[in-house]
C-alpha cells in the first residue's frame, strides 16, 4: 500500500483523535498479551506502526535503562523519544531501516500489516530480525459479522448494516484492507518454523457516545467523500453519526484477533 491509499490521516486532529480512540479500546487486550510474554530489562523490542505510541512506552518502561525499544510509524508526532526509546519516521512497505535491523526480543504490530498489500513479504522481514527465543505479536482486526443489539428502529439497524457494508467491502477493500489476513497469521508462523504458536479473539458490544462508537463516527467523517462516491447519501450519513451518540443504540463493534509465536531458540 502507498501512503497515498491509505484512507485516514493520523496526523490530522481526526487522525490525532483516531489513534487516541484505538488506545482506549485495544491496549488493555495488547497489554495482556504482552505481558505473557515476560518482557524483561535489558531486552530490545520493536513496534511496527505505533499510532499514538502508548505500547512504544510501555514496553520502554519494561525494558528499563539497559533495554531498548524501536519504533516505526509514517506520523512520529504523537511519540517523544526516550533514553531507551528510538523513534523513526520509516515506511515499512520499504523494510526495516539499517539502523533497526535487530535482533529483537519482541517484535508487535497491531492494526498494520492487515492494510499491506506486501504483508506477506514484511511478515517474513520481521520474522527474520527475531533473536532466537523471540516473540512476534500480530494483532489486526476480522471482518466481524454486524450485529446490532439494540436500534431506534429497524430502519436505523438496516442503516447501520449498510454502512458498515460500504466500510468494509466498497471502501476498505479495494484499497488493500485484508480482513481475510488475520485468520491466515497463526499459519504462516507455523510455515516460519515459529513455536508455541498462540492466540487471542477479542470483540466487544458498545453503545452510543462510547469509544468504540465514537471511533465509528471518527472513521465515517474521515472517509465520507468514498462512501459517498460508493454510493451512500448524505442523509444516511448524518443519520448513522446521530446513532453513534445515541446510548440507547448499541452492537458488536468490532474482533481483533492477536497471534503470536516464537522463534527456536
Amino acid at each position: 500500500m502507498s501512503t497515498k491509499d491509505y484512507i485516514f490521516d493520523t496526523g490530522s486532529e481526526l487522525g490525532e483523535k483516531h489513534v487516541e480512540y484505538l488506545e482506549k479500546m485495544l491496549d488493555g487486550p495488547t497489554t495482556m498479551v504482552l505481558s505473557s510474554l515476560d518482557i524483561q530489562p535489558g531486552q530490545r523490542c520493536l513496534e511496527v506502526g505505533f499510532g499514538g505510541g502508548s505500547i512504544a512506552r510501555w514496553m520502554s518502561d519494561r525494558v528499563g535503562p539497559t533495554g531498548k525499544v524501536v519504533a516505526l510509524d509514517l506520523d512520529i508526532d504523537h511519540l517523544e523519544p526516550r533514553p531507551n526509546l528510538e523513534v523513526l519516521s520509516h515506511d515499512i512497505n520499504e523494510g526495516l531501516p539499517a539502523s533497526a535491523q535487530g535482533p529483537y526480543d519482541v517484535i508487535h504490530a497491531r492494526q498494520v500489516l492487515m492494510h499491506l498489500p506486501q504483508r506477506e513479504a514484511i511478515f517474513k522481514h520481521l520474522v527474520d530480525s527475531l533473536a532466537p527465543g523471540g516473540w512476534l505479536v500480530i494483532g489486526d482486526m476480522t471482518d466481524r459479522e454486524r450485529t446490532v443489539k439494540a436500534a431506534p428502529s429497524q430502519a436505523d439497524k438496516e442503516l447501520w448494516d449498510k454502512i458498515q457494508h460500504m466500510n468494509h467491502h466498497l471502501v476498505g477493500k479495494p484499497r488493500g484492507m485484508n480482513f481475510e489476513w488475520t485468520h491466515e497469521v497463526d499459519g504462516h508462523m507455523a510455515s516460519a518454523g515459529l513455536t508455541n504458536i498462540q492466540g487471542l479473539e477479542y470483540s466487544q458490544v458498545t453503545k452510543g457516545g462510547g469509544n468504540a462508537m465514537m471511533l465509528h463516527r471518527n472513521l465515517n467523517i474521515q472517509a465520507a467523500p468514498l462512501l459517498l462516491q460508493a454510493g451512500a447519501t448524505q442523509e444516511e450519513l448524518d443519520r448513522y453519526r446521530e446513532l453513534t451518540l445515541d446510548p440507547g443504540f448499541r452492537a458488536w463493534f468490532f474482533q481483533i484477533i492477536y497471534t503470536w509465536g516464537q522463534k527456536a531458540a
